[in-house]
């Protein structure tokens, strides 16, 4: 199966210096695929001629320019991405999407500016109110835990964390191969009783969904591995993720500042260095970097926004996977025997 995957080459804090590079090292990994580079034409050509290493990508067989004249700043106001640039790179490549050019789309661009476009775009599929934010985390098992909302949704209904426990659910089963992935629900306290009133309701809709519903989890459980799914309103969930990156960050001057101190300090560093150099790579942010957008009818990948070539590539490694996963189908059988065992209609979900 060829995955197209349309890239917008301009989003993010770095543009052209990261999306180009990234692309080069996914196509050198994944022969077969398609990379559609959408952005200013001239401009990527130019960032192409002047690098020896990315001139070969300008003649690259599975590689095309596709043109847009403008740029979704990070930050532009959600109104001005949406209705005033209609031919920016991050809209290009949601259309290429919908006009079933591309099999996902890939952008580092304004987080708030590509939900919107993408639910305006590709649309959101049948049942599902709000699209969520999902990634996966490193825990102490040497795998990972994916998370859901990390910020698309700041206030939840019960309904809206039942999706999420359900879409999170698919996206496990389809990236990971476990057919029954196990679900926490975020909480501070394990107990039934514990929670606001939204969480109460939403542990007693997952209990009654037919998924593998663990129960109620604790922050710390997100990285101890205990579910390999962990559903939350997008506020606590952003925290989450941006208390784990700067824990990973954290690390990595802890190292480098040891290996500048004393003589005995170096000499204990270096010792403790291979194991410390695996871990910091177990826990580096940027493997884990590709966020899916959940529920729309098109597979989106969120790249955070500095990212390097480095984790921008393996953004477009979750893209290549979730196409090839069949994501989107994952997610609307799971919804739709949730809907079927029991009689569940579209208007079930309280809208925005």
């Amino acid at each position: 199966m060829s995955v197209r995957l349309a890239v917008d080459c301009m989003g993010g804090d770095h543009g052209l210096a990261t999306t180009l590079p990234a692309c080069a090292a996914f196509l050198r990994r994944h022969p077969d695929a398609t990379v559609l580079l959408v952005g200013r034409s001239a401009d990527i050509e130019a960032a192409l001629r002047a690098s020896a290493t990315l001139q070969n990508l300008q003649a690259h067989p599975q590689v095309q320019i596709r043109s847009a004249t403008e740029v979704v700043e990070m930050e532009d106001a959600i109104e001005v991405a949406l209705r005033r640039k209609k031919d920016s790179s991050m809209r290009v490549a949601l259309d290429l999407v919908k006009n079933g050019e591309a099999d996902a789309a890939i952008s580092a661009g304004n987080t708030g500016a590509l939900m919107a476009i993408s639910r305006f775009v590709l649309k959101t599929l049948d049942g599902i109110d709000r699209p969520a934010i999902a990634t996966a985390l490193p825990n102490a098992t040497g795998k990972s835990t994916t998370v859901l909302d990390l910020g698309a949704n700041v206030d939840c209904a019960a309904e809206h964390l039942l999706q999420f426990g359900l879409m999170g659910a698919a996206l496990v089963s389809v990236l990971e191969n476990k057919p029954r992935p196990s679900v926490g629900l975020l909480n501070i306290g394990e107990e039934v009783i514990k929670g606001n009133e939204v969480v109460k309701q939403a542990a007693e809709l997952l209990r009654q969904s037919g998924l593998n519903f663990y129960g109620n989890v604790e922050g710390n459980d997100i990285f101890k591995g205990t579910t390999d799914v962990v559903v939350c309103d997008g506020f606590v969930g952003n925290v989450a993720l941006k208390t784990s990156e700067g824990l990973a960050q954290m690390l990595g001057g802890f190292i480098k500042e040891e290996f500048t101190r004393s003589a005995y300090a170096r000499l204990a560093a270096l010792l403790a260095y291979p194991v410390l150099k695996k871990f910091k790579k177990r826990v580096d942010h940027r493997r884990y970097n590709g966020a899916a957008l959940l529920g729309l009818r098109g597979v989106v990948i969120k790249s955070h926004g500095s990212a390097d070539a480095y984790a921008f590539e393996y953004a477009l490694r979750r893209a290549y996977d979730a196409v090839r996963g069949r994501l989107l189908e994952g997610v609307a059988a799971q919804w739709q025997a949730y809907t079927a065992a029991h009689s569940v209609s579209d208007t079930t979900i309280p809208q925005a």
